[in-house]
């Protein structure tokens, strides 16, 4: 069985124009994703156990877990399953955050050896920022894996504002 992910990706309509949305997208944290923007931000996601969780309550633990804040209130939405080139996948839920404004973020953390091979153990931050991306940029910004439940929820909200 595939390593699966779940994880949020909350949304918000910018106001008078049609289709145009942004998205709350994490910067990577780490000595790995330092100093790199294009290809190093993610959704709000992280791995669990289909037998033992749902992935909807695995993708609200894990926005709490990396962010440190509850994540907007509202009807989670399932926008898809999404495979990696490594073969992990993720499942992707959306969410509108048009009044998701926390005052700041509390980043989890995580252990690592660093340098690498240094035998010196050190704590990073799971993410080093989050922040509400418009749409077009999130494109180049995101992980590759990622950026087709980004397309998926573009073509959504098209779709609705063609049907409106």
């Amino acid at each position: 069985m595939p390593v699966m992910s779940a994880g949020l990706l909350v949304y918000r309509v910018v106001p008078g124009a049609r289709a145009e949305f942004e998205v709350l997208i994490a910067h990577m944290g780490g000595p790995f994703w330092a100093g790199k923007s294009e290809g190093a931000w993610t959704i709000p996601k992280g791995e669990f156990d289909p037998d033992e969780e749902s992935a909807l309550d695995a993708a609200r633990r894990e926005f709490v877990e990396e962010l440190g804040v509850d994540p907007p209130a509202g009807d989670y939405a399932p926008l898809g399953t999404f495979a990696y080139s490594s073969g992990k996948r993720i499942v992707v839920f959306v969410v509108v955050g048009a009044d998701f404004a926390p005052v700041e973020f509390t980043y989890g953390t995580f252990d690592l050896e660093w340098p690498s091979g240094s035998g010196t153990r050190a704590g990073f931050p799971e993410v080093d920022q989050a922040r509400w991306v418009p749409e077009r940029e999130a494109r180049d910004l995101l992980v590759k894996g990622q950026r087709p439940a980004l397309e998926a929820l573009a073509a959504r909200l098209a779709e609705a504002a063609d049907t409106a």
